[in-house]
């Protein structure tokens, strides 16, 4: 059976994702590691519109659930994959699935990093601006002060800056044609304002245990696949404050040629990214299913496609 799993970032997180988690038997690991940095009522400060991007909150939940879910899978019988890769934050849990990180540690990890960012951006109110429509040359062009923090394609990225600026930069680029949202991230991600969070988080990144990966992992750093523990590690460290790769990372797991690809985490963003650049290898989310044996079951009727 060969498949890739995404793990999905930040901005999608609510309080329906993954209804069934906190029955599922193997999940219990993970969510009492989360629920102890969290607490236990993550769901009631999902459902809160002014906690639910919370830096601290969010990248801990987004690590925690989407392991949790994993490990629930793998315990049902889900095979290992053949390849993976995580989407921003993704990284922590898609480093842990692959083997080279312990699902704890990636836990703990999660929380050392949204305090690096945090106090990285203590003195500016920053921001990301999803924009599709425009392409990236004239986006800069008429938004210097903007930066590429995640690239999707040549008209579709995430941008980040100063709040002010993202606010006239919306209005602006709509007018060209482009489709504009503000995501509920509160900090410019993946760009030079994250620069002082660097050796923080690769400090924290040195003192845990690595270990070779079972699978291919897919980088945002450069959008190469690797399975060298050294070159994880900085790679991990070095996509806070530079741009997401993530078209490279979609290219990189397709020519893998897994015969589905399998979103773990909130929301279905990166199942329909996929499945629009790549519509000849299925693509879900698992928050898409009402449970986890119907996941399962078209896991194992793609995964097995000839």
């Amino acid at each position: 059976m060969a498949y890739a799993l995404l793990f999905s970032g930040q901005a999608n997180q609510h309080a329906g994702m993954l209804p069934w988690l906190e029955s599922a038997p193997g999940a219990a690991p993970a969510l009492r590691c989360m629920e102890a940095l969290i607490g236990r009522d993550w769901r009631a400060t999902l459902a809160d519109p002014q906690r639910r991007g919370d830096n601290g909150f969010a990248q801990v939940l987004i690590t925690g659930t989407a392991l949790a879910a994993w490990a629930a899978l793998q315990a049902a019988g889900a095979p290992a994959p053949a390849v993976v890769a995580g989407y921003s934050v993704g990284e922590l849990p898609a480093f842990a699935a692959a083997g080279a990180l312990a699902p704890q540690a990636s836990i703990a990890l999660a929380q050392i990093r949204a305090q690096c960012m945090d106090q990285a951006a203590v003195d500016v109110r920053t921001g990301l601006l999803s924009v599709s429509g425009v392409a990236r040359t004239r986006v800069l062009a008429l938004c210097p002060d903007l930066a590429v923090a995640i690239d999707l394609g040549p008209e579709q990225g995430v941008y980040a800056g100063l709040d002010a600026d993202l606010a006239t930069a919306l209005p602006l680029l709509q007018a060209q044609g482009g489709q504009c949202q503000r995501l509920d991230v509160r900090l410019a991600s993946h760009s030079p304002w994250m620069r002082p969070a660097l050796d923080g988080f690769a400090a924290a990144l040195d003192a845990v245990e690595w270990h070779a990966p079972r699978c291919p992992v897919a980088l945002n750093a450069s959008g190469a696949l690797s399975r060298q523990a050294p070159v994880l590690r900085p790679a991990l460290a070095a996509q806070i404050a530079s741009t997401v790769q993530w078209q490279a990372c979609m290219q990189a797991v397709a020519e893998r040629q897994p015969h589905c690809v399998l979103e773990i985490g909130a929301g279905a963003a990166l199942a329909r990214l996929w499945n629009a650049r790549y519509p000849a290898i299925a693509a879900r989310s698992l928050d898409e299913f009402k449970d986890m044996q119907g996941a399962l079951r078209w896991l194992e009727k793609n995964a097995a496609a000839d």
